[in-house]
């Protein structure tokens, strides 16, 4: 449920209120009772967790390992293979 938050523009006081998005805006001032407006704020936080803010952070053991072997895997398929070519005469350069 998303928190709103209001300000009085008469006696300026300011609160939250956690509010379905369907409901209709607070108008009445809890302090004063009079005329309040809703601010428009800068929307919901959200919490990083871990040492950095990787994707990579939080993943299960189960994918960890599979990932592990998937790198080991496409590591020996990226080396080259050594292929023998035919002997080649070097070149002498005429002075």
């Amino acid at each position: 449920m998303p928190t709103y938050q209001y300000r009085c523009p008469y006696c300026h006081y300011e609160f939250e209120v956690f509010q379905h998005i369907t409901d209709d805006p607070i108008t009445v001032c809890p302090q004063c009772r009079k005329t309040t407006h809703r601010i428009i704020s800068g929307g919901g936080g959200f919490i990083f967790k871990g040492s950095g803010f990787y994707i990579t952070d939080h993943r299960s053991e189960n994918y960890k390992s599979a990932a592990a072997r998937e790198k080991n895997q496409s590591s020996t398929a990226d080396k080259p293979v050594k292929t023998e070519s035919a002997t080649a005469k070097p070149v002498e350069k005429k002075t």
